[in-house]
């Protein structure tokens, strides 16, 4: 049985939260989580790279939606669909048991960059003309997370 991804972060948090706090306290906040950003910006692209292999990488829609189905596993996240389309995934994020996760221990912030920062990661290895745009968060505190997947030209 495999471990699904909100159980991963949860386990992992156990290490990284701990880890990260050092790394703020030595390098300072700004210094530190870009460090981690970077350090953790390969193994999201690398799960990009894996889910569009799995599914047509060709239609966006279909890589997306399977992407937000594994994250979604065990209840972790309410969403509506906007839009799916070879080309675009558009969606909102309505409830994150995620953010709850990183709330409870009192560390949205750290959330915000062991989580949502993946996002970014993670459509880069979809596609090199794949690019998300996402004005808000939960883990930030905004009502719902605006995702909005497109493909875009290689001249664009």
């Amino acid at each position: 049985m495999s471990v699904s991804v909100i159980q991963q972060a949860k386990i992992q948090a156990q290490a990284l939260i701990p880890l990260v706090k050092a790394l703020q306290a030595e390098l300072g906040e700004a210094r530190a989580s870009s460090l981690v950003r970077s350090a953790l910006g390969d193994l999201y692209r690398h799960y990009g790279e894996e889910f569009a292999r799995a599914k047509d990488a060709e239609n966006l829609g279909t890589t997306m939606a399977s992407a937000f189905a594994t994250y979604a596993r065990e209840d972790a996240l309410d969403y509506r669909v906007i839009e799916q389309s070879r080309d675009a995934f558009a969606i909102d994020v309505t409830g994150c048991r995620y953010a709850e996760f990183y709330k409870e221990l009192g560390e949205p912030e750290l959330g915000f960059l062991l989580v949502c920062s993946a996002d970014f990661a993670v459509a880069e290895g979809v596609g090199p003309c794949v690019k998300l745009s996402r004005t808000q968060t939960i883990m930030e505190g905004a009502s719902h997370c605006d995702f909005r997947y497109r493909r875009s030209s290689a001249t664009d």
